[in-house]
């Protein structure tokens, strides 16, 4: 069984800034990688950042320069995603998840925490 748990996110105006935090427990040995998607009402579910287990890192284009992702020091299984300069676009619910293969074949997700910025 694994489980994430979420923190962070809220409302925020544009240009503002918000941290999101992930923990993982459980099984989770030999993950492939954790991170952030989202998903506006009605879009798609998209990716937003990565880490992979060796901590390199992969962003959606529309958020390079803006956000970051990182894990916590000595703890693979937390990860973090600093989100500066936010837009009105960026406002989605947030999904951490964690998975073992880079297809996400096998993916667990966290609860999702809400993201709202302003104009």
């Amino acid at each position: 069984q694994v489980h994430l748990v979420e923190s962070g996110g809220g409302l925020v105006q544009a240009g503002g800034s918000l941290r999101l935090s992930c923990a993982a427990s459980g099984n989770i040995f030999n993950f492939n990688d954790m991170g952030w998607y989202r998903q506006a009402p009605g879009k798609q579910r998209e990716l937003v950042a990565s880490v992979s287990s060796r901590g390199n890192t992969n962003y959606a284009d529309a958020v390079k320069g803006r956000f970051t992702v990182s894990r916590r020091d000595n703890a693979k299984n937390t990860v973090y995603l600093q989100m500066n300069s936010l837009q009105p676009e960026d406002t989605a619910i947030y999904y951490c998840y964690i998975s073992w293969d880079p297809l996400k074949n096998r993916i667990y997700w966290g609860q999702g925490t809400q993201v709202t910025v302003s104009s």
